[in-house]
């Protein structure tokens, strides 16, 4: 290739649409006079879809009467495995507050009561009533819309929609930009984003597994691009599988919000029998974990479960969860009449790029927040509605502090140095990838997550999946796009759940079904030295 790359230098760059994304953006350039030149780079079109448009549950925060960011803390901690980051869950809850207050201002219409105040609900592990909904189960939605218009807004914002996110490029140890593919209408086109500071908020992983309620753009880019560049990657092993999403011809598969089991909607066997009753104390209401092995159990069995909200919801259904209620009538079932039949499916990652509380990478220029990044403050095990809230708060952290940093755009040798790499490199010489071309392979890969690295595992299977992953990672077939996250990002997450010999949190070993003291630690390392002592026990044998 003889020809240099088309440049554009900005101050910033920052990698995906949701809360996260949107958050940071605007924040970089709220509270200085000197506004930087921001770039906002999005796979799909803004509010087209994406997970945090999807969330249904609500936002988790410290409003109400008798309750406090400590208290919240405290029941954050106490799911969390005993290895959430202190530090992260003092400032999630601490500055959910002001940070919803901010989102207040901006325009977002939560829900309230007959009397004006701001409605809280309850849901599981959760001590008070501290959680905001909007439009009864479209809170995400209404979070993004809110965001959004401020971002439309914004001066000193720049959007560029349908763009794919290649590669990071660093330069003696620092970030200097990031390729990335612009669709046009006859094709794509390869450019360097040149720039100081670049922030990830690409989301999520699950469609890495074959049942999830991810949106399909969550294939794990963000996560893939930072291991490539070096960055060290924490607690990767601790997927959260949701318990109850709609078993349905359809992928993703709808999210039954747990919402819905606080209302009073029960699990029934095939024969029609309650059986978490006999699982836990809290039944229904059980942690996450629990409740989803207990239904993954029963479908491995060959037995259908279903969640019966007649009685608990019935004909306010349409009403009190809208959202359910369509995706539900959109496959046939009628919640009002008739159970419905689930299944666990991914659903949250709490591992990612390792960050620190102001979302700083171990790459210099790079940060992270949301799904994509590792805080710490959701440890092995994420409360319910919390991911909302630090994707709001840690994205606003991020760009405060990528905005008081302001180093200079890149320049000089170093830029032009890069332009010529990136020009030879394997990512800009091979022809572009469809966004979630591969199919066979790709389907393999998600059935072999389900099947190894799920809801439950054990060393044989992790072991056989992460054999099998190395084959894929050699396919021509995942040389680029989406695809390449992914088997990149599964043998990360593979070798992290084989290395992790005791069960904790969403983490849940068949071998070792029991947590170990000696490891109530959270685990932090770069790819190459996580894939490096996950093969070593088969050297060694």
């Amino acid at each position: 290739m003889n020809r240099l790359l088309p440049v554009m230098r900005v101050d910033a760059v920052v990698v995906g649409g949701g809360v996260a994304g949107l958050a940071a953006a605007l924040a970089m350039g709220a509270g200085s006079a000197a506004k930087p030149r921001v770039l906002l780079v999005s796979k799909r079109r803004l509010g087209d879809g994406g997970a945090s448009n999807w969330a249904q549950g609500g936002v988790a925060v410290a409003l109400g009467d008798g309750d406090s960011p400590r208290r919240h803390a405290a029941d954050t901690v106490a799911v969390a495995g005993g290895i959430a980051d202190g530090a992260a869950v003092e400032l999630l809850t601490g500055r959910g507050p002001q940070r919803i207050r901010e989102l207040l201002a901006l325009g977002a219409r939560f829900d309230r009561d007959a009397a004006g105040e701001l409605s809280l609900g309850r849901e599981a592990a959760h001590s008070a009533s501290r959680i905001l909904h909007a439009g009864g189960d479209a809170t995400g939605a209404e979070m993004v819309r809110a965001l959004l218009a401020a971002v439309r807004r914004a001066p000193w914002i720049e959007v560029i929609e349908e763009t794919f996110a290649e590669d990071l490029l660093v330069d003696d140890g620092r970030l200097v930009g990031i390729l990335v593919r612009h669709r046009r209408p006859r094709g794509h086109e390869l450019r360097l984003l040149a720039a100081p500071a670049v922030v990830l908020a690409t989301g999520g992983i699950g469609q890495l597994w074959r049942f999830t309620t991810n949106p399909l753009e969550a294939t794990g880019d963000g996560l893939a691009m930072a291991a490539r560049a070096g960055a060290r990657l924490a607690d990767l092993e601790f997927m959260q599988f949701h318990p109850t999403a709609l078993a349905a011809p359809r992928d993703p598969l709808p999210l039954l919000t747990e919402a819905l089991r606080g209302e009073g909607a029960v699990l029934l066997d095939s024969a029609g029998r309650r059986f978490m009753v006999a699982e836990h104390p809290l039944a229904e209401l059980a942690p996450r974990d629990v409740v989803a092995r207990a239904i993954f159990r029963r479908r491995q069995a060959g037995e259908p479960v279903l969640l019966d909200a007649r009685a608990a919801v019935g004909e306010r259904f349409p009403q009190r969860f809208p959202t359910v209620f369509a995706r539900c009538r959109e496959q046939g079932f009628d919640p009002r009449r008739e159970p419905l039949p689930v299944t666990p499916a991914a659903h949250y990652h709490m591992g990612g790029v390792a960050v620190d509380l102001r979302g700083r990478a171990s790459v210099s220029g790079l940060w992270a927040c949301g799904e994509v990044a590792a805080t710490g403050a959701h440890g092995a095990n994420r409360l319910a509605s919390n991911s909302l809230l630090e994707a709001l708060v840690f994205g606003a952290e991020v760009g405060e502090d990528v905005a008081a940093l302001a180093p200079p755009p890149p320049g000089g040798e170093a830029l032009r140095r890069h332009v010529r790499a990136a020009a030879l490199a394997p990512t800009a010489l091979r022809p572009p990838a469809a966004p979630n071309g591969g199919g066979a392979l790709r389907a393999r890969l998600r059935q072999l997550l389900w099947d190894r690295v799920g809801v439950e595992r054990d060393e044989a299977g992790l072991s056989a999946a992460l054999e099998l992953l190395e084959r894929m990672a050699g396919k021509p077939t995942a040389g680029g796009g989406e695809l390449r996250n992914m088997v990149e990002v599964a043998r990360l997450v593979a070798a992290a759940a084989l290395l992790r010999r005791e069960s904790r949190g969403a983490h849940w070993r068949r071998d070792y079904p029991s947590a170990d003291v000696g490891a109530a630690r959270r685990s932090v390392a770069m790819a190459e030295e996580l894939l490096g002592a996950a093969r070593a026990p088969a050297l060694a044998g």
